[in-house]
């Protein structure tokens, strides 16, 4: 991944731009020279990410504003347990508090989620990969935020990977020249992914060198065909990755058709904050 220093320097100052505008005007009414502690609890079980973006956001205020962690990212903790202390000038704790705890709680629901998949396929030797399907302007943060809960970063962008699908192949005029066109445009290094939605297309995809395929949708039995058909008819390891409808009641069921990798969109798209609580003393 992309070194992470430069990107959590923009995604905060855009933060706080948007939230503090030309000032805070609650925030003044504590005299500038006020010093505060605070704690940050959790609420609920959760995987802890985010602590580098929720830093920032204080100490682009104050540099002087201390943090101290009980807690590091990747850590799962318990409701109830205290992740950080705080301390530093009064108006700057309060005027990030918000910015700060988006970050701490958004990337925490991600690692959280992610590691929830993970250990449901725990044993299986296939592992959980993210997608694009992340908030506009947090997919760095997002798919760092996948990697400390035990997931795997599928392509960063439309840039650093190829991935072949219904409308590119209709585009292209078909699987086999899709295939050898991507083949020629690729850089050194960067994957070529076509998708196919059957078994006939899986066949097709294999007869034109295919060394990466999306099974989109398949059912739980076509999976397993899938699987079997591509050990009998590939003359080199080929990457099989299942996407589509899958949950945490089925996962597993998935990951023990034999596949290398199983997509999930939700990890990043449909989140649900940690419940964190940020308390002054």
């Amino acid at each position: 991944m992309q070194d992470l220093h430069n990107e959590i320097h923009t995604n905060v100052q855009r933060a706080l731009q948007e939230d503090i505008g030309s000032g805070d005007l609650t925030a003044s009414l504590i005299p500038d020279d006020k010093a505060l502690q605070a704690t940050v609890i959790s609420r609920e079980n959760a995987v802890v990410c985010g602590t580098q973006w929720f830093d920032a956001c204080f100490r682009s205020l104050d540099p002087a504003i201390a943090v101290e962690w009980f807690a590091q990212d990747s850590e799962t903790v318990e409701a109830g347990q205290v992740l950080c202390a705080i301390r530093g000038n009064a108006r700057a704790l309060l005027t990030a508090e918000r910015s700060a705890l988006n970050f701490l709680q958004l990337l925490s629901a991600v690692a959280t989620q992610t590691r929830r998949f993970a250990d449901a396929i725990a044993g299986t030797g296939a592992v959980i990969v993210d997608t694009r399907k992340t908030l506009p302007g947090l997919r760095l943060a997002q798919k760092y935020a996948v990697t400390c809960g035990g997931g795997v970063n599928h392509r960063i962008g439309l840039y650093d990977g190829i991935l072949i699908k219904e409308n590119h192949i209709i585009a292209a005029g078909g699987i086999q020249p899709a295939l050898n066109r991507a083949r020629e445009i690729a850089p050194p290094g960067v994957f070529i992914q076509i998708e196919v939605e059957s078994l006939a297309e899986l066949g097709e995809a294999l007869a034109a060198g295919a060394r990466m395929i999306l099974l989109d949708n398949f059912t739980f039995a076509q999976l397993s065909e899938a699987v079997v058909l591509t050990r009998q008819q590939a003359d080199a390891p080929v990457i099989l990755e299942a996407s589509g409808n899958i949950t945490l009641e089925n996962v597993r069921q998935v990951a023990e058709t034999g596949v290398d990798r199983i997509s999930i969109g939700s990890l990043t798209k449909n989140i649900q904050a940690v419940d964190l609580s940020m308390r002054f003393a």
